[in-house]
């Protein structure tokens, strides 16, 4: 039996590079059973490459049920209508017409079938890319619900990539922020704060170098008047 303090996915010193482009370089990572892991990073960070390296809508695909056996074997339909009520009856989707499309669904709902999904089928990580980008509030905080209900409830690792400092810090347990292909920072929650993330997701180290940078190079109008008084010291001299 798998401790809660052991990873279920442990990855150590990651790189990939294409050509001459480092997409990833010394980054490792541990997810463990009934905590969400959240992976920031602006676009071109190097999310995306570390997931397609972790990883791979009927509700049941690849995984019907069906009765009978032999040539008699066939799909139980009524059993798998009647499940699949049930599992998005208690993760919070209450359907009129179970035969409607997912891709008729809010984007919000959309996300809550693929974790109601991943729980029902004992998923033990469960990988979500983005999954409350350009949804609204009120569908993020449905989402974000389910994600930390994942974890904490059904003891699932979650993965959790974001853009979004806020929504990450609402549910994630560790946090690790790429920056061109490198960690920025990798840290437990209780060692971060929510102005901390935000900082390094908006730059970190580089964003505190440009701005000393910035502090060091006279502004137009500082520049201006010291040209200023130098022209009146000129002046005045005999």
């Amino acid at each position: 039996m798998t401790s809660r303090s052991t990873p279920i996915i442990e990855l150590k010193n990651i790189g990939k590079s294409y050509a001459n482009i480092n997409a990833l370089k010394d980054v490792s990572l541990g997810v463990r059973q009934g905590e969400v892991t959240c992976i920031l990073g602006d676009n071109g960070a190097g999310k995306s490459t570390l997931i397609s390296i972790i990883a791979g809508r009927n509700f049941f695909l690849g995984s019907e049920i069906v009765r009978g056996i032999g040539p008699f074997r066939r799909l139980d339909v009524p059993a798998m209508w009647e499940e699949t009520n049930k599992e998005l009856h208690r993760m919070g989707i209450n359907l009129t017409d179970l035969e409607q499309s997912v891709g008729t669904l809010s984007g919000g709902q959309r996300q809550v079938v693929a974790i109601a999904r991943a729980i029902h089928f004992g998923a033990r990580v469960l990988i979500l890319d983005e999954p409350t980008a350009a949804l609204g509030v009120a569908q993020s905080g449905i989402v974000l619900r389910y994600i930390a209900a994942a974890a904490r409830e059904q003891g699932i690792g979650v993965i959790f990539i974001t853009h979004n400092p806020h929504h990450a810090y609402m549910v994630g347990n560790h946090f690790l922020v790429l920056a061109r292909g490198e960690v920025e920072l990798d840290v437990p929650r209780e060692d971060l704060s929510l102005e901390k993330l935000m900082f390094h997701m908006a730059g970190g180290r580089g964003l505190a170098t440009l701005e000393h940078e910035l502090h060091l190079v006279p502004t137009a109008e500082a520049a201006s008047e010291s040209a200023r008084r130098d022209s009146s010291r000129s002046r005045r001299q005999p």
